[in-house]
């Protein structure tokens, strides 16, 4: 069984996704799309949204961080990709679930499911120029507005070149609203002769449970759940062995806080660092009620300064050798 981190533009960013993997239970990440329109994009725009590929790309604890292109041109996707893995990267994935207006309006994400032909073509071209070694993988919603073509763009992603895919199991039109539809990632992985992963709607071991036995998929990709619930990859993982793990407590949660502040401090600058932590403490609230009580208290607070004595982060901890120059996606 693996389990592997969501790309969540503007959500999990290198910080969380340092946080998440060293929680555990986490076998592989993906980094925030890097848009693709017309050309052969530089070295900083790779390194701005996966910053890990100067250690060798993978997290503090060694998990390994694949690289999401996002786009709609095959030959200029195919040269970034190219691009990718002569720095090193060791699994390219191509982006066909994001929904987002702005992201479909120029012809990216979820938008690209009413066209598998050109889905076909852009599988093809970067399969056929990333070198052997570094395979090619997709992640698709089950179709624009319906599931009907999931299976053509399944078959138009594997038999262009992809090795796996992931399937979040709602349409570009669902968004994220209750339910998922896992039954049709089952069909999905009937349709190809490829590992196929569920996403969507697991936000606890129970979700999981029922997840896999409608999906029938070993595999998994955690997105807003495992946010949510910092450890719910490590309970999953010892419940895929028979083991109960007692859930991670609000008060073992405060390290964690702890430190995705020093980092938000130390690599964005002062203005985006309050918001990227109340974004995470909204999402928290799902799992912890006292996150609210938390997210309260500081909904309308800007001030870095105050927010350090919150947290208790002393000014000689506020070095950063990207403090200023980073800026959110």
């Amino acid at each position: 069984m693996q389990i592997a981190l969501a790309p969540m533009e503007g959500l999990v960013d290198e910080i969380l996704r340092e946080l998440l993997t060293e929680v555990g239970g986490v076998d592989w990440c993906v980094s925030e799309f890097v848009r693709v329109c017309d050309r052969l994009l530089p070295l900083a725009s790779f390194r701005k949204l996966a910053p890990e590929l100067d250690s060798g790309w993978s997290t503090a604890s060694g998990t390994p961080l694949r690289l999401q292109l996002l786009g709609s041109d095959p030959v200029c996707l195919a040269d970034n990709a190219a691009f990718a893995a002569s720095l090193g990267v060791s699994v390219v994935d191509l982006n066909f679930g994001c929904p987002a207006k702005t992201v479909n309006k120029s012809r990216g994400g979820a938008v690209l499911l009413k066209e598998p032909e050109l889905l076909h073509a852009i599988a093809r071209e970067v399969s056929a120029t990333l070198p052997a070694g570094v395979p090619l993988t997709a992640k698709m919603r089950l179709g624009y507005d319906s599931p009907d073509g999931a299976l053509d763009c399944a078959r138009a992603l594997v038999d262009g070149g992809a090795s796996m895919l992931v399937v979040h199991a709602r349409t570009k039109l669902d968004g994220y609203k209750p339910p998922a539809h896992w039954e049709w990632v089952a069909r999905v992985q009937e349709a190809v002769a490829v590992p196929v992963y569920a996403n969507g709607e697991i936000w606890t071991v129970d979700d999981w449970r029922r997840c896999r036995e409608v999906s029938g998929a070993d595999n998994i990709m955690l997105g807003r759940g495992l946010v949510s619930r910092p450890d719910l990859a490590l309970q999953i993982a010892a419940a895929s062995v028979g083991r109960e793990p007692e859930p991670l407590s609000w008060a073992e949660l405060q390290p964690l806080l702890h430190l995705f502040w020093r980092k938000a401090r130390q690599k964005l600058a002062p203005r985006y660092a309050p918001g990227r932590l109340k974004q995470w403490l909204a999402m928290l609230t799902r799992s912890y009620p006292e996150a609210q009580a938390l997210f309260d208290s500081i909904r309308r607070d800007n001030d870095c300064a105050r927010l350090d004595v919150l947290f208790g982060l002393r000014v000689d901890e506020l070095s950063g050798p990207v403090a200023a120059e980073f800026i959110p996606a």
